[in-house]
């Protein structure tokens, strides 16, 4: 009897020894707490707050690992480099599409395949999300959320102006824009414009493929300035310059896009969801709409943007690294996340489940995101769009044709290019 108790002790204290030796997220020793650390940016303080309750959350369900967030308010791009360079990165941090081909080139990012189970659901997500973030074959990182371009109209300024529904096609678009414009001095400044736009690269980059043109060749080298490619943007010259029928927020006096329609400085503006809340909270006495982006040539168009959560390869912890990811990608942090309405879920059971499909203002970005050009190319997309967005500035207002403007920005850029190849 003794001689078997004795068994049972020893084999008792080996089974002690061995959970005591464990080290994972789950060890639930007194005293052992995990940290991960995380970083990112905030568009606005209520962007932050609302990040901070779903990691709140987060630390609810995972007792035994504390989240350290730093947003990093200025040049996020160049600090996330340095500290990548210095092995100084945070274990997690956001990572936008469009600098995202760079940062998995270099090396830096932990592939996180072998992290996934089954039950994490991967055909969730919406496939060109997900892709964004694979390289060699290998997820990189997971798409948070995502957010495309839709038309914005005044209602009140459409029915003032004989108009019911908003245009479906760029022609008609240009005729609204005319009807819609005001000159309520008659001295020949614009009072109200017809369209709001936003003359850079990040929202004009789906017009340059709806006429065959590219942005980049194979090679990684600027291509916009082909005939092709100037079609597109011609569009939105045309407008400016002939018409008078479209204007910058700068032109109105409006620091943004959402602004200016808020004001009813634009009657119409091609904006994300993120100006949905903001006009409701900020303009509560605005009737508007919003529709999917007129179509051009007869093709459907609009741009998509996403950010992913990634891990850093020089992060300690990656086991309890890819717990805080795999929670905020998860369907229970998505959800939490993405409730507000100032991006949509990554993951289409959340994004039905939310209802963002049934509701009248945000049914056109979800429908766009089957059509929508990735904000994303060749690793060399950011030092490109330097260029081009100087240059198409310079054209808008009439300094140069759009085909020298663009033939000027696409040298410079490959001139900066073939310097770095060597």
């Amino acid at each position: 009897m003794r001689k078997s108790a004795g068994k049972w002790l020893i084999l008792l204290l080996v089974i002690i020894a061995i959970a005591a030796c464990t080290n994972t997220y789950t060890n639930n020793s007194v005293g052992r707490t995990d940290t991960v650390t995380l970083s990112g940016w905030q568009s606005n303080p209520a962007e932050g707050k609302l990040l901070e309750a779903v990691l709140q959350k987060f630390e609810a369900t995972h007792p035994n690992i504390k989240v350290k967030y730093e947003a990093i308010a200025d040049r996020y791009m160049d600090v996330l480099k340095t500290r990548s360079i210095g092995d100084a990165a945070a274990d997690v941090f956001f990572l936008d599409a469009v600098e995202a081909p760079l940062m998995m080139a270099s090396n830096v990012l932990e592939p996180l395949d072998n992290y996934i189970s089954s039950d994490f659901d991967l055909t969730d997500f919406e496939p060109t999300l997900l892709e964004a973030f694979k390289y060699g074959g290998k997820i990189c990182g997971l798409p948070k959320d995502f957010s495309t371009l839709s038309l914005f109209y005044n209602k009140q300024l459409f029915r003032e102006a004989g108009l019911i529904e908003p245009p479906q096609t760029w022609e008609e678009l240009q005729e609204f824009a005319k009807k819609l414009s005001a000159d309520r001095n008659g001295d020949g400044r614009i009072e109200r414009y017809g369209l709001g736009i936003a003359p850079e690269l990040a929202r004009q980059y789906f017009t340059i493929g709806l006429f065959g043109g590219r942005l980049i060749d194979d090679r990684g080298y600027a291509a916009f300035a082909s005939p092709e490619s100037l079609k597109g943007l011609q569009l939105i010259v045309d407008l400016y310059q002939k018409d008078r029928s479209a204007g910058q927020p700068s032109d109105a006096g409006a620091a943004s896009g959402s602004e200016m329609f808020g004001q009813g400085k634009a009657a119409m503006v091609i904006e994300g969801p993120w100006a949905i809340p903001y006009l409701k909270e900020t303009f509560p006495n605005l009737e508007f709409g919003t529709a999917e982006v007129p179509a051009i040539a007869g093709k459907k168009g609009t741009m998509a943007y996403t950010v992913a959560y990634v891990m850093n390869k020089q992060a300690k912890q990656k086991a309890v690294a890819w717990e805080l990811i795999a929670y905020l990608t998860g369907k229970e942090g998505m959800k939490a996340w993405a409730q507000q309405g100032v991006v949509l879920p990554s993951r289409q059971s959340i994004l039905l489940e939310l209802g963002y499909d049934r509701d009248s203002l945000y049914a056109p970005f979800v429908a766009g995101a089957a059509y929508a050009t990735i904000w994303q190319s060749h690793e060399n997309l950011p030092l490109i769009l330097t260029h081009f967005n100087n240059q198409f500035i310079s054209a808008l207002l009439g300094e140069q044709s759009l085909e020298s403007a663009m033939l000027q920005a696409q040298n410079a850029a490959n001139k900066e290019i073939e310097a770095m190849s060597y």
